[in-house]
């Protein structure tokens, strides 16, 4: 190395300072701000739900009223935007006991159950290596550094996933979980221990296809971005979509809405397979029921407490038009109302998009298909588009309807999760796919960058 003259230490010394601007964190910058970059809605108490493609889990957890038992959860989630510091969020929202989760880290996903060696980075609560969650409670981290993150909007990281590794210690009692992940993630056998840090597969030998435990992450990123929750049941939740393909429609007006804007809006999925609006009236881990607390019941934790948020997306009510709910147009619409006027109280400046609901007419699924639940969904379509309560209107139903059935267009009809005939009630991917297409990118009314700004 050649010797440095004098000279050029004013030169060294400011470069110096440049890298370290460069490294500091998010959190010295106050036109940063934290946005919801992933989130996974919590249901209930496994394994009340509706997964898809589920794999065999009696091995990997023997009994659910126990739940977990000293292991480990590899959880895959694919954050929307991207930042260089993030935190996460454990629910315990179902349980019936204290939940200890310890030894937690964040990496990037390679493949299978492994993280690409050198990117999984310890996470803390408080300072702590974990936390303990009271039943009905939830928990955020720390913030984490993401090293492998050095330039958030390059476009290297978009469509990349995280692994959230953390071990339950002792044993959980029931599990809060969200269902139709229909994302593959990993657990270790009962008794292993921890093995969070451990960047490879071997020690993770059992699959899920949902999410245990965690149910939001964080970014940090600069004060433009903006964070669309879109809202709803199993439509939205991506109920005959492809597993690991990230085909509903949110996954689809998240990559739109990327071409357009970059790093900069994050689209994230709290969609529940068979909520509804206005039912059940009562929910506890002691009574469940497998579409989850209501959406007017679970608002605060699933929207309202999310970070960032300035556009709601909500599609919903088919269910509560079904034999299991049998509400009224005018409950459902009453519903609605409440719900929005919560969003605008907590969030100003929010935009708020109502859906219209997609056919059921002629559904096999013997809850579903019926002409009085179809009569009640074109009553409530008619109110989302003309009834001024929603800023705009995304019309899901034009875009999927045979009109002369009445029923979904035949080519969405077939099941491109496990193959078959599908249901006449869920679209499929290529329904997803016209569904999110179908969207005007223009009513979200989302500014544009102004110069200068990152």
């Amino acid at each position: 190395m050649k010797n440095i003259r004098h000279g050029s230490l004013p030169f060294i010394a400011a470069f110096a300072l440049l890298v370290v601007a460069a490294a500091a964190p998010a959190a010295d910058n106050p036109d940063w701000k934290w946005v919801v970059s992933w989130a996974g809605s919590a249901q209930g108490p496994y394994p009340v739900g509706n997964p898809s493609a589920q794999p065999d889990m009696k091995l990997a957890i023997p009994s659910p009223e126990s739940g977990a038992r000293d292991q480990s959860f590899r959880m895959i989630v694919k954050p929307e935007i991207w930042g260089r510091e993030a935190r996460i969020r454990f629910s315990n929202a179902f349980g019936t006991k204290p939940v200890t989760v310890d030894d937690v880290f964040v990496g990037l996903h390679q493949s299978s159950s492994a993280v690409v060696a050198g990117t999984n980075r310890p996470v803390s609560f408080g300072g702590k290596k974990g936390v303990t969650i009271a039943p009905g409670d939830s928990a955020w981290s720390d913030a984490v550094r993401l090293p492998f993150a050095r330039n958030p909007g390059g476009g290297a990281l978009a469509g990349r996933k995280m692994a959230v590794s953390f071990h339950v210690a002792g044993e959980s009692g029931p599990m809060t979980w969200h269902a139709k992940a229909l994302q593959t993630g990993y657990l270790t056998a009962p008794g292993a221990g921890s093995k969070g840090a451990d960047e490879g597969e071997a020690a993770f030998p059992f699959s899920t296809a949902s999410w245990f435990f965690l149910d939001a992450l964080d970014m940090r990123v600069p004060a433009a971005a903006q964070a669309i929750v879109t809202y709803g049941d199993s439509i939205t939740d991506g109920t005959m979509s492809t597993l690991n393909g990230d085909d509903r429609w949110p996954d689809v007006l998240a990559r739109r809405l990327r071409a357009v804007h970059g790093n900069r809006v994050s689209v994230v999925n709290a969609g529940i397979g068979g909520n509804q609006v206005v039912g059940p009236k009562e929910y506890s881990p002691q009574k469940p029921f497998p579409g989850g607390p209501s959406a007017l019941a679970r608002l605060e934790r699933d929207v309202l407490s999310l970070s960032g948020v300035t556009h709601v997306m909500w599609l919903e009510a088919i269910n509560d038009f079904s034999k299991n709910g049998n509400a009224t147009v005018e409950a459902v619409q009453d519903g609605m109302k409440e719900g929005v006027a919560r969003i605008r109280q907590r969030i100003p400046g929010v935009r708020v998009v109502g859906a219209t609901l997609t056919t059921a007419l002629g559904a096999t699924n013997a809850a579903h298909g019926f002409a009085e639940q179809d009569e009640k969904r074109k009553a409530l379509n008619q109110f989302i588009r003309s009834s001024g309560l929603f800023d705009a209107v995304a019309d899901f139903d034009r875009a999927v309807l045979d009109p002369a059935t009445g029923q979904l267009k035949a080519e969405f009809v077939h099941n491109t999760t496990t193959g078959g005939d599908g249901d006449k009630l869920h679209p499929n991917r290529l329904g997803y796919l016209a569904m999110g297409m179908s969207i005007d990118l223009d009513s979200l009314k989302i500014p544009p960058l102004k110069a200068g700004k990152r």
